[in-house]
């Protein structure tokens, strides 16, 4: 029976990508703000076709300059995010090569960051301060690489560069966002279960993407918590920091009430 959930809902995203990427491709053109709420609204029922359902803590910033820090533990987060709020993200370059997800990633119009060229660092940051001068929201996942979902790794601080930028001369908002993968089929999420649905690199991601298509439903909830300012915290590691320990602490909540809501 999952097997045949996982190939009926499979068949379903790999049918509308053409359809949606032939959309996508005029709206970015015409009207880049239709663009953006278009792929908010795809994400959102992927999100329902994948049988994740999604439970929203807290206020996102919207309609003005955002930067959104969220741990990350899967591929998925950037579907769970996008289709809660419309949002671009930030990722490494080597998404774009990735089977289904990087186009997928490109749809949505994802800043690519190729840490491996200096040069690159200048566009990149050229692209993101353009992005939140047309008032976008960008997010960016300072842990580096994806944990095991039960945990925060350590946030580089040099990642919240471009909570530096400002926009008509003001330093943007920086929102901590906490992503806890809680429960599966309306049970509890064990560690080991959430480190299934969690993505570390050490599974192919064509094995990782068609166990999710088979799994589920998920409760995945994203908090929201108060946004700041580089300027209210005194400095780029200071908000790192903080970030950081928000981030930790809201993930830890939300997994030691994952029983009771």
């Amino acid at each position: 029976m999952a097997r045949v959930k996982g190939i009926y809902k499979g068949a379903k995203v790999a049918l509308s990508i053409p359809v949606v990427m032939a959309a996508q491709s005029v709206l970015m053109r015409t009207s880049p703000t239709r663009a953006k709420h278009f792929a908010h609204r795809y994400s959102s029922w992927l999100n329902k076709t994948m049988t994740a359902r999604v439970h929203i803590n807290g206020t996102p910033v919207k309609n003005e300059p955002c930067l959104m820090v969220a741990n990350h533990a899967s591929w998925q987060d950037i579907f769970l995010i996008g289709g809660s709020v419309p949002v671009s993200f930030v990722a490494k370059s080597d998404v774009k090569s990735w089977p289904v997800i990087g186009t997928l990633a490109r749809m949505a119009g994802t800043v690519f960051v190729d840490r491996t060229r200096r040069q690159s660092s200048g566009n990149t940051k050229n692209e993101m301060q353009q992005r939140l001068e047309n008032g976008e929201t960008l997010v960016l996942f300072p842990e580096g690489t994806t944990s095991d979902g039960s945990q925060i790794l350590p946030f580089k601080s040099a990642l919240f560069g471009a909570s530096q930028l400002e926009v008509d001369g003001k330093p943007i908002k920086v929102q901590p966002v906490t992503v806890a993968y809680k429960r599966v089929w309306n049970l509890p999420m064990a560690r080991a279960v959430r480190n299934g649905f969690a993505w570390a690199g050490d599974v192919p991601l064509g094995t990782h993407l068609w166990n999710n298509l088979k799994s589920g439903p998920i409760d995945v909830s994203i908090t929201f918590h108060e946004p700041m300012t580089v300027n209210d915290v005194g400095g780029r590691k200071v908000l790192a920091k903080l970030s950081e320990e928000i981030i930790r602490e809201g993930l830890a909540q939300e997994l030691a009430n994952c029983r009771l809501n």
